[in-house]
């Protein structure tokens, strides 16, 4: 599709104007309103837990805006193109425009280049700062906050070291790190093979090693199981005390290359839950990109003057937006089923309104 005349003219200053105005108000005026409810919520903690005004703004709430900016990217962006474009139709700019001889197409160049902007700056935001500023803001809610002062680690930790060697964790905590109950068992071919058991056992951050008073090893051949009784254990799995945690919190501290070497470890040791961390590394870049999707869906709904006015753009517009959120919410959960590939099933959204955007684009006033 060739765009001609694609240096910016009056017309594309005054669109782009429009256009991130509109957006940046949109999420300043949200985030004004969520930081106000929000320390309205958690204002007891604060005072109860002695957090310094300092540590509030600058760790916590500062940290808290880029996070919520990007999950909202998406949808402020389709507010924002519907709330100026309807309001140009409305005002009968559109048809000015198209009649001066400017066609259809050539006036969605300042659209789509806001959109690259709005792209460029979620892609930098999930990429490399969210990440960062996710850590920080866990690390106050955990001193800060009741509720991030709760048990970040699961009572039962089962996971897979390398194939067919699988750890069992009980009753683990950071504090010491001492675990309740630790069993490594060895399988081949679907049968187990041996078997280490130990209670009271300590974790070392920085050796990764593993040590207890004493444990017992079983080996297994066939029907027969030697049983020893051994001391001073001292081993190490193929495991880090960030991994016994909550593992959800661990990838969102993670930026794009971290966590990119993270899945590769992962699937190198057999994990499970592959899935899940492909999903996040995915959708950095796949909902960034559903920013130009949403964006022509937009100017295509809100272009033509109707009865309904700025009020019916934006309740329609609204409704597939959310359609939207609501459908990437599905795919996710295909791909952390193994229903899907997860790199088709977070591309399907976008793939899918891509098509809905298209065909609302030939239906737009010409």
């Amino acid at each position: 599709m060739t765009i001609r005349n694609p240096g910016l003219k009056i017309l594309d200053r005054y669109i782009i104007r429009k256009f991130l105005g509109t957006y940046f108000f949109a999420i300043a005026l949200i985030i004004v309103v969520v930081v106000i409810f929000d320390a309205a919520e958690k204002i007891d903690d604060f005072i109860e837990l002695k957090a310094p005004l300092s540590q509030i703004v600058f760790k916590y709430y500062l940290n808290f805006i880029p996070f919520f900016i990007n999950q909202f990217s998406g949808l402020f962006t389709f507010i924002a193109v519907i709330f100026f474009t309807s309001k140009m139709a409305y005002n009968t700019e559109i048809i000015a425009i198209l009649s001066s001889g400017v066609s259809f197409r050539r006036m969605l160049w300042p659209y789509f280049l806001s959109a690259f902007v709005i792209t460029v700056v979620s892609l930098v935001l999930n990429l490399f700062i969210i990440p960062v500023s996710n850590q920080n803001r866990l690390d106050f809610e955990s001193q800060y906050l009741k509720k991030g002062r709760k048990v970040q680690f699961e009572k039962h930790i089962y996971r897979q070291v390398v194939p067919g060697t699988f750890a069992y964790i009980r009753d683990y905590s950071s504090i010491g790190n001492n675990a309740s109950f630790l069993v490594v068992e060895s399988y081949d071919s679907g049968a187990i093979v041996s078997s280490l058991e130990a209670s009271g056992v300590r974790f070392n951050t920085e050796t990764h090693r593993w040590t207890a008073p004493k444990y017992v090893q079983r080996t297994f051949d066939g029907e027969k199981e030697v049983f020893e009784q051994k001391t001073n254990l001292d081993t190490m799995i193929n495991i880090t005390a960030d991994e016994l945690g909550k593992v959800q919190d661990l990838v969102q501290t993670m930026n794009y290359f971290e966590l990119r070497q993270f899945v590769r470890q992962q699937k190198s040791k057999g994990s499970d839950m592959v899935a899940v961390f492909e999903v996040e590394k995915y959708n950095r870049v796949a909902y960034p990109a559903a920013t130009f999707v949403l964006t022509l869906i937009g100017v295509s709904l809100s272009s033509r003057k109707v009865r309904g006015g700025t009020g019916l753009h934006i309740g329609v517009g609204i409704a597939l937006c959310f359609s939207y959120i609501l459908m990437m919410k599905f795919a996710e959960e295909f791909a952390k089923g193994g229903v899907l590939p997860a790199v088709v099933s977070v591309w399907i959204p976008n793939i899918l309104y891509a098509f809905i955007a298209v065909y609302l684009y030939k239906k737009a006033p010409k």
